[in-house]
């Protein structure tokens, strides 16, 4: 028996940090170019990440309120992940940019136009703040949490852009600015690899992270009435849409009916498992069949 209620993604306030983030990004792109700037540049390049992100997010929480269909069981759930791999892939692409570009600069320093760059760091600080504080107004979904968590990133590389532009405009060395970048570049990496490895532990259809699958096992086996767990499979759709399909061995097939609504409880609420498939089998007959190999029991996992 399936359970598959929807709930909120939390769209609209990724929408707003869409917004937000995107056209700061401008910003920073026209005022990098203008100043020379490779941290103001390489900030930019993480904030676009973050759209990239935000706009996955906001996108599969509109593709969250599509109905199953006959060609899609489960909705369009894995778009999400599909376009977080292309994010990932982005990012790196980033990365080799900046690492590129400042130590290239390193070598060769260009002059840095240190009050602009003070100026936009400032602004792009007071951005993120605001994003932030919206997303921890909102919604606080997994997509809204891992939003949160490049948002902070951001306030990171601003503060990076606010001290290489304090750095040269109060005279110091111009080489500032791309060991900043480099830092900045960091952050990027850090948040790719941690994405890189969420997306890959879906696409394997792992146990979801914050999910202990001997503990679900515990809990269900626990319910008055429940013998035995076995053949269970605990996996992702999405980044906040987890599935379980699992047998489960009744003392009394006559029970099912008060078993089930407590076993689905205990996963909704114990661990945030909203599509569930439970097939109840007879405890009695299975152990028979478990004891006589003529029985057909080589074929049950």
């Amino acid at each position: 028996m399936s359970d598959h209620n929807h709930s909120h993604s939390g769209g609209k306030t990724l929408l707003f940090a869409l917004v937000f983030t995107t056209g700061f990004a401008a910003v920073e792109v026209f005022g990098g170019l203008i100043a020379d700037s490779l941290a103001l540049l390489s900030d930019a390049g993480h904030m676009l990440t973050d759209s990239l992100s935000l706009g996955i997010g906001a996108f599969a929480a509109w593709l969250a309120k599509k109905p199953a269909s006959r060609q899609h069981s489960f909705g369009l759930k894995r778009a999400e992940i599909l376009g977080a791999l292309f994010n990932v892939l982005f990012m790196f692409g980033v990365i080799v940019f900046i690492a590129y570009e400042a130590i290239r600069r390193m070598a060769d320093t260009p002059a840095v136009a240190g009050g602009m760059v003070l100026a936009i760091g400032g602004l792009g600080l007071l951005v993120n703040i605001a994003v932030a504080w919206a997303l921890m107004r909102g919604e606080q979904t997994i997509n809204v949490r891992g939003a949160l968590l490049h948002v902070m990133g951001d306030l990171l590389g601003s503060v990076a852009a606010l001290v290489a532009g304090a750095v040269i405009y109060l005279g110091g060395p111009p080489i500032a600015d791309p060991i900043l970048s480099l830092f900045v570049s960091l952050l990027i990496l850090v948040s790719a690899v941690r994405l890189l490895r969420e997306v890959t532990q879906v696409l394997m259809e792992g146990v979801p992270e914050g999910i202990d699958a001997h503990e679900v096992g515990c809990a269900l086996v626990r319910v008055d009435g429940v013998f035995a767990i076995h053949d269970m499979h605990i996996w992702s759709l999405s980044s906040n849409s987890q599935a379980l399909a699992a047998h489960i061995d009744v003392e009394a097939m006559g029970r099912w009916e008060e078993i089930l609504p407590q076993l689905q409880t205990i996963l909704r609420g114990r661990f945030g498992i909203e599509h569930t498939t439970l097939q109840p089998e007879d405890a009695a007959i299975r152990h028979v069949c478990d004891a006589d190999p003529d029985c057909g029991a080589g074929d049950v996992n």
